[in-house]
């Protein structure tokens, strides 16, 4: 972040979406997203092999933090990343964490 983005409001959304980050779920989700994917919450619910219920849980959670966009194609609703660059600061924690 530069100087001119510290402030109050942009430091509040950029802890939001970090705190939605810091679940092993939600990170598997982002992972599913990656390269441009648009996804269902069945798809994802199935990739993951968890209950529908708690997917759409943990996508709403990414959504209202402003990690996740959605689209509406008649009665399915794809989920993808609203920034491509958070790809970036997951690959860097996971970079971490085999290090350690």
């Amino acid at each position: 972040m530069t100087n001119s983005q510290l402030n109050p409001e942009s430091l509040e959304k950029a802890a939001g979406m970090l705190k939605a980050l810091a679940h092993p779920m939600r990170i598997a989700i982002i992972g599913c997203l990656e390269d441009g994917q648009k996804l269902t919450v069945t798809e994802i619910h199935k990739q993951l092999r968890i209950e529908q219920a708690t997917a759409s849980h943990h996508l709403g959670i990414l959504k209202d933090k402003g990690v996740l966009s959605s689209k509406r194609d008649g009665k399915n609703i794809y989920y993808f990343l609203k920034h491509e660059t958070l790809k970036v600061l997951l690959s860097c924690v996971s970079n971490c964490c085999e290090k350690s």
